[in-house]
């Protein structure tokens, strides 16, 4: 089995630990979706990472649908088999996955446009949805207890994320999410192989 990733995604990091925790056995491949690397594009039409092939062929992609299938696999690794919990659980891994959608946003805004072009109405609109959502996270930080589920790994893919990316412009007034991948790696010491 393999999955399709990059170092910098925070959908591939979110996916790469979970397998990892969860006893799939992955190779992972790095490749650049700029290239257009011919084996991405045959298992996936979209060229997007992180996208998991299967030893008999079958092509997964979007993250949250290769974190279901991980769980599948894995008999309820990743998510709660009790219907209250596992919404609390899917509601955390989309506003980790929310937030990494709009810092994405800016970070393409910038990155792929002249300076002169770059509308800068649009990166702040993609940073007041981040703040909003860390602001509630902060409020409502989830409980990490011995086994941590899917959106722990969305929460911690993303915190890596956002600190690679931007780094200082994101912790004042939010100790508890400072403090998370602390917490995050003493319940998943090989946190350490996907810092990067």
């Amino acid at each position: 089995m393999k999955i399709f990733y990059s170092d910098a995604s925070p959908y591939s990091t979110k996916v790469r630990m979970a397998a990892h925790y969860a006893g799939l056995p992955v190779d992972a491949v790095v490749v650049d979706t700029n290239a257009n690397p011919a084996e991405l594009l045959a298992a996936n039409p979209l060229g997007k990472i992180p996208t998991l092939l299967t030893d008999d062929g079958l092509a997964v992609y979007d993250s949250r649908a290769i974190m279901n299938y991980i769980d599948r696999q894995t008999r309820g690794t990743l998510y709660p088999r009790n219907a209250a919990k596992r919404t609390e659980v899917d509601v955390l891994e989309a506003t980790a996955d929310g937030i990494c959608d709009s810092l994405l946003s800016i970070v393409y805004e910038r990155r792929t446009r002249p300076e002169d072009k770059v509308h800068q109405p649009w990166i702040d609109r993609q940073w007041q949805k981040v703040e909003r959502a860390l602001d509630h996270l902060e409020a409502n930080m989830p409980c990490l207890g011995k086994k941590p589920h899917a959106g722990h790994f969305a929460l911690a893919a993303m915190l890596r994320y956002i600190e690679m990316r931007f780094a200082g412009k994101w912790q004042r007034g939010r100790p508890k999410l400072k403090r998370y991948l602390t917490r995050f790696e003493a319940v998943f010491p090989d946190y350490a192989m996907f810092k990067g």
